[in-house]
């Protein structure tokens, strides 16, 4: 039996090491999911905050299950014309079809009890998500991290699940992991998750006021400020180049932007 006790440290450590594909395409790809996450936010919201689940587990979950289509179930993608036939099969219950995405959406939440979970934080969400997918990666035959949550970054690379119950160890996700657009929805500087790391932020103001804001320039200090703010709860992109978002963040615990940005007073 998996717990969120037991898996907690290994999500948390997974998701603040994790780095998104370079890949150009699979880079876009990402990006472009988080985006259209974010810019229907309300529509997820209506829907998750009556239960009390954040919008984007919702939204991250639509872009998994149907690729953001508004027209499908939530439940598994078939269309809302009509009740699900693949598993979950005659879904929803209640009603008539064809169904509207926000009952759909409800039934399938609510199918899973997530109206109950309590547990937001990256290391629940992450949990549910496995939880939503399945363990079968953590079997000891397998022993991979889930595609469905780290497809397109440094924590997969191949191995997966064909059809029910039968894997395949070459076979490569082709869509991005749950863990992933959540990493990319928080260096967006769109979501939060408190303040962690607090330990570091000694150094992250030291190592700040030696960093220049400069957007487009890779620099080694950059880099190295942006992995100890990922570190202390602040997810960037570690790519190198200190632009807005990095001095954002570093603006939030030093409550200076960095040198060169046109806002340091």
């Amino acid at each position: 039996m998996n717990t969120l006790n037991d898996l907690r440290g290994e999500y948390e450590l997974l998701f603040n090491t994790c780095v998104i594909s370079s890949d150009q395409a699979k880079f876009g790809e990402i990006d472009g999911l988080a985006h259209k996450i974010i810019a229907n936010q309300n529509r997820y919201k209506a829907i998750g905050d009556p239960l009390g689940i954040p919008w984007y587990f919702i939204g991250i979950t639509h872009a998994l299950e149907t690729s953001l289509d508004f027209n499908q179930h939530l439940h598994n993608g078939d269309p809302l014309t009509a009740r699900t036939v693949r598993v979950p099969a005659g879904r929803p219950s209640a009603g008539q079809p064809p169904f509207t995405f926000e009952e759909s959406a409800k039934d399938a939440l609510t199918l899973k009890k997530l109206q109950n979970w309590t547990s937001w934080d990256v290391a629940g969400m992450l949990f549910k998500f496995e939880s939503f997918n399945g363990f079968g990666y953590r079997r000891n035959s397998i022993r991979i991290n889930s595609p469905y949550l780290w497809s397109y970054s440094n924590h997969y690379a191949k191995g997966k699940f064909k059809s029910d119950g039968v894997y395949s160890p070459t076979l490569v996700s082709r869509q991005p992991g749950t863990a992933v657009i959540l990493r990319r929805l928080a260096e967006l500087q769109e979501i939060s998750f408190g303040e962690q790391g607090l330990d570091r932020l000694k150094i992250i103001r030291e190592l700040g006021e030696t960093v220049h804001f400069l957007p487009n320039t890779f620099n080694d200090d950059a880099q190295r400020l942006q992995i100890l703010l990922n570190e202390a709860g602040f997810p960037l992109r570690r790519d190198g180049k200190a632009g807005e978002k990095t001095s954002n963040a570093y603006q939030q615990v030093s409550g200076k932007f960095l040198h060169g940005d046109p806002r340091r007073v």
